[in-house]
């Protein structure tokens, strides 16, 4: 039932509050909430009070308000993806026991690959994918590693579909990139994200042979060594993949 004379009902503003949050940020003024929200101040006021009673949303000292402890637990009890990431853990830590370096599990989310979990150490090269953040298939290994091997009908919407706002890569450039990797069977991108790191994905593909996530190291640029690090990396998947189809 719509609440507001824009017609949108509480629960689209609820949703338009707690996503309003940007990744990497922790907190928010509440005038600025309200501003990503697209939402009136007092309703914003109010809306953070209410959320605020459940534990969802916290009002911290000066005006400050960012996503309460019940809310994260509520999406760690019930996350569709708990058990890719319980699967996929230990030999995310293997990879990384050998590599010294950065680790990413993905899934696709419309045209993003949204990363669920990621192991990283001190002396890791720069990694921009956060755990619950967002990459563009294009310009993520993670992506083009997902995106290669989904079924056509998904390849052909997506590549209808696409534009790059920064107007540098041409559909037919993203299209020849997948049928690279799905022919190789790994994506690679060198410089695209970060001009000092490499990286380098491969699937977990289910018994359809679609990718239900990738695995994904991120390292610096120098180190081709793709002779090791692909055959680790499927190896690694195909394990994943077993213990997600025996749970």
């Amino acid at each position: 039932m719509a609440n507001s004379k824009s017609g949108d009902s509480v629960v689209d503003r609820i949703v338009r509050l707690i996503s309003a949050f940007p990744q990497d940020v922790s907190a928010l003024q509440l005038s600025d909430l309200a501003q990503r929200a697209g939402l009136p101040l007092t309703t914003t006021h109010r809306l953070v009070g209410q959320l605020a009673a459940h534990g969802l949303l916290e009002a911290a000292p000066g005006g400050m308000v960012r996503p309460g402890v019940r809310l994260w637990e509520l999406v760690n009890r019930t996350s569709p993806t708990l058990a890719l990431r319980q699967a996929a853990m230990p030999f995310m830590e293997d990879i990384q026991q050998v590599l010294h370096q950065n680790v990413n599990l993905a899934v696709l989310d419309g045209w993003e690959a949204l990363f669920v979990e990621r192991l990283s150490r001190r002396g890791s090269v720069a990694n921009r994918a956060q755990v619950a953040g967002r990459m563009p298939v294009h310009i993520s290994s993670a992506g083009l590693a997902l995106m290669a091997h989904q079924d056509k009908m998904v390849q052909e919407e997506y590549l209808g579909r696409f534009t790059d706002p920064e107007g540098k890569v041409a559909a037919d450039t993203v299209r020849a990139l997948l049928a690279e990797t799905s022919r190789q069977g790994f994506a690679q991108l060198k410089g695209v994200v970060d001009p000092d790191t490499w990286g380098i994905a491969v699937p977990v593909l289910n018994r359809r042979q679609r990718a239900v996530a990738s695995l994904g190291v991120v390292v610096p640029l120098r180190e081709m060594r793709l002779q090791a690090l692909v055959p680790a990396l499927q190896t690694a998947a195909r394990g994943i993949a077993r213990q997600m189809a025996d749970s």
